[in-house]
């Protein structure tokens, strides 16, 4: 059976206005229930069913929402910082309601993929060290990438602190020489988000990340037609593959 839930609830969850105020719009007239003018907010509707109406615009409800950001170096993969601008305070206003999170994070100067929901079952899925859910970077770094190092990858590679990761997938695009010296541009897939990953792996090989950015997630790659800083909601396609991929199912 549907659940109902309070109307004041779901207003402001969509962002329409806090208690008091739907509390006046009621008393109001302009909040509307399967045609009939609603005098008490906090009357008990199902958001799945009934009409609901307010000041003439059919108001749709949903509980989760699920974006897609290609986020900027200088922000910091969190929901407030004392210090920093975060990765919610570049959301549209009309996203504040729902509270949303990043989901894992991204270093301050790293750019790329980053999803953000309110979907706590989801986001469980996908950080759980148990799914193995694939993240794939791109990476500029110092020095020649060999393929030593790709087979170190391979079999898993002892951090600084001890920390032996599992195997990742490394993938040489090509090295050449650039004002700063010899630089590879590689892609690198992981199965972990451990702390500083893909840096610290590179410093266990004896070499230096200058710029990195997260590809994709999961079944799920950045779109490329995202600037930085950019978001948008995720197709129906895309969360349907993203809540059925095997790796969440594992």
């Amino acid at each position: 059976m549907k659940q109902t839930q309070r109307l004041d609830k779901i207003l402001a969850h969509v962002g329409i206005g806090t208690r008091s105020e739907l509390k006046r719009l009621a008393k109001g007239g302009a909040i509307i229930v399967n045609g009939v003018k609603v005098k008490d907010s906090g009357m008990q509707v199902n958001p799945d069913t009934d009409l609901i109406q307010v000041n003439g615009e059919t108001v749709v409800y949903r509980e989760f929402v699920y974006l897609m950001m290609n986020k900027p170096q200088g922000v910091v993969s969190a929901t407030e910082d004392n210090r920093d601008r975060t990765v919610v305070d570049l959301l549209d206003a009309v996203y504040k309601p729902f509270d949303v999170f990043p989901v894992g994070r991204l270093d301050k100067d790293t750019e790329g993929f980053l999803l953000l929901t309110n979907d706590g079952k989801l986001t469980h899925n996908l950080l759980s060290p148990r799914k193995h859910v694939p993240k794939t970077y791109y990476a500029k770094v110092e020095w020649e990438v060999s393929e030593a190092d790709r087979e170190a990858f391979s079999q898993g590679v002892t951090l600084d602190d001890g920390y032996e990761t599992l195997p990742g997938v490394l993938k040489i695009l090509k090295t050449g020489s650039e004002p700063e010296g010899i630089v590879s541009e590689i892609e690198l897939t992981i199965m972990e988000g451990k702390f500083h990953q893909v840096k610290r792996m590179f410093q266990a090989v004896g070499k230096t990340v200058v710029y990195l950015k997260r590809l994709s997630m999961g079944p799920l790659a950045l779109d490329p037609n995202l600037e930085l800083g950019q978001v948008r909601e995720l197709s129906a396609d895309e969360l349907t593959v993203l809540q059925n991929a095997h790796e969440l199912q594992n």
